[in-house]
């Protein structure tokens, strides 16, 4: 397995084809837009540079990642000698399935697709295919340079020989793989959404604030960013998709998301993404390069 073609150059997809080139994979990265093209280069470029000041890698390790990516803005051209196609499109259910039958008539057929869905069904994608053996579900995490493990989705359909290769195939770019099924969510996301909408309850219910509700669950629980600022780091119209997901998936209320959620989505606030969520980032920008101008 030579060839990757990665479809998205958004935050996961550049972080996808990062790790990949950078073990020696040729990377077709593929995007409708040359601008998320050019944006996401430039992100792998500082995240090499980040790694060559930390003296991780050499000078010659980030111009062979570079050289590795090449870009396209059609899928076909990028796919078509794919050993292995990572889907890292946005979380939308239409736009995967159409994804995944332009894929699945244009690519090898030993090719193996992968979505990098952090919640949508691996057994409804692959029922769109003629390979669903040979679909699976390969849900990095972010940031994906960084963050070692990869959660490998069999579908209802997966083959052994599917999952082992990819299993694999993480290994080799130094992740750390964990098999689960396929149910709503999978294994990550079952289990932080819930949490994450938690505490937008508790918010929402006055018992904490912001500030308050992050503190107890870092210093007391020791995770290293509390719920509500993971939640601005993920997007919050992102967390509302997988509860909506997981709701409509297990029709279970208490996995309905948070009104206060809901609201803060339809305003337009997701987060680090948009400058503001639970926390204001834009303000936090603006008092960096005024204290920067000062030194």
């Amino acid at each position: 397995m030579k060839n990757i073609a990665v479809i998205g150059a958004g935050t996961m997809g550049n972080g996808i084809a990062h790790v990949f080139a950078q073990k020696g994979f040729s990377v077709h990265l593929i995007d409708i837009s040359q601008t998320s093209l050019e944006k996401g280069l430039a992100t792998i470029a500082r995240n090499l540079d980040r790694m060559v000041e930390k003296e991780k890698i050499s000078t010659s390790d980030k111009t062979n990642t570079l050289e590795n990516i090449r870009t396209f803005t059609e899928i076909p051209e990028g796919v078509r000698d794919a050993d292995l196609v990572v889907e890292a499109a946005t979380e939308n259910v239409g736009l995967k399935f159409d994804i995944f039958k332009q894929l699945d008539g244009i690519c090898p057929k030993n090719c193996i697709l992968a979505t990098n869905t952090s919640s949508i069904s691996i057994t409804q994608i692959a029922a769109v295919t003629k390979r669903p053996d040979k679909v699976i579900g390969m849900h990095f995490m972010n940031p994906v340079p960084i963050m070692r493990l990869v959660e490998i989705i069999r579908g209802y359909s997966t083959s052994d020989a599917t999952t082992e290769t990819i299993v694999e195939l993480a290994e080799v770019l130094e992740k750390t793989p964990t098999a689960v099924h396929d149910y709503p969510g999978f294994v990550a996301n079952r289990i932080l959404m819930p949490m994450i909408n938690e505490a937008i309850e508790t918010l929402y219910n006055g018992v904490g604030g912001v500030i308050e509700i992050d503190t107890v669950m870092k210093l007391g629980m020791a995770h290293p960013m509390g719920p509500l600022q993971l939640a601005d780091f993920i997007g919050l119209d992102v967390c509302l998709s997988i509860l909506n997901v997981l709701y409509d998936g297990f029709k279970n209320p208490k996995y309905a998301p948070c009104p206060l959620l809901v609201n803060m989505v339809g305003a337009g606030k997701l987060g680090v993404k948009s400058g503001e969520g639970f926390y204001d980032y834009a303000a936090s920008r603006k008092a960096e390069k005024v204290a920067a101008s000062f030194q």
